[in-house]
């Protein structure tokens, strides 16, 4: 009896202990592909230039209509407590729409949304279907051209990638952002 509690209680210790791991984020482990495109700039930004940073990805695009809007405030917002918080982290904002999405288009967008661009960076300077590919294989997220509008389908997360350029976590990054967790994150990566 006494071998089986114990066994028992070993168990639970171990379970509780694995639970706990070391506080870093480790819902999901991609690998971002390699990448080199320009920024509202037009200063090539790379994954080799993020190499050893923390940041946060998502997708949009200048012309939507419906969902962009409200993530590039939610991701202003970030930025903003990010800032308030003495974190820091990257940043970066993928165009789904390169062809009408130049880097003059996107630097006027972000600053309609008081965009600090020392560590924001929107990125163009490459064809749909390369876009296309990379977010699906980067992020695991389908993009579409909706054939019925001008518009582009896409999902609304925010990606965090750790310093090495793996995915490690996504959050909703339309409704109800999870700001707090995701700084608290980010803390847990620069440990």
């Amino acid at each position: 009896m006494k071998k089986a509690a114990l066994a028992g209680l070993l168990i639970l210790v171990l379970m509780v202990t694995a639970a706990c791991g070391n506080g870093k984020p480790n819902q999901l482990s991609y690998p971002v592909e390699p990448f080199a495109f320009i920024n509202q700039d037009e200063q090539e930004v790379s994954l080799s230039d993020l190499q050893g940073k923390v940041w946060v990805a998502d997708f949009i695009f200048t012309y939507c209509e419906t969902v962009c809007p409200t993530m590039t405030a939610n991701m202003a917002e970030l930025q903003k407590r990010l800032q308030s918080a003495g974190v820091e982290a990257e940043l970066i904002s993928f165009s789904v729409d390169p062809e009408r999405d130049n880097p003059t288009a996107l630097k006027s967008y972000l600053e309609k949304f008081d965009a600090d661009f020392t560590n924001w960076s929107a990125l163009t300077g490459y064809e749909f279907d390369e876009i296309k590919s990379f977010v699906l294989q980067s992020f695991k997220a389908p993009i579409a051209k909706d054939g019925a509008s001008d518009q582009v389908i896409h999902g609304t997360s925010f990606y965090l990638v750790d310093q090495s350029g793996t995915v490690v976590a996504r959050y909703d990054g339309m409704e109800n952002t999870p700001y707090e967790k995701i700084i608290k994150d980010i803390k847990a990566l620069q440990r």
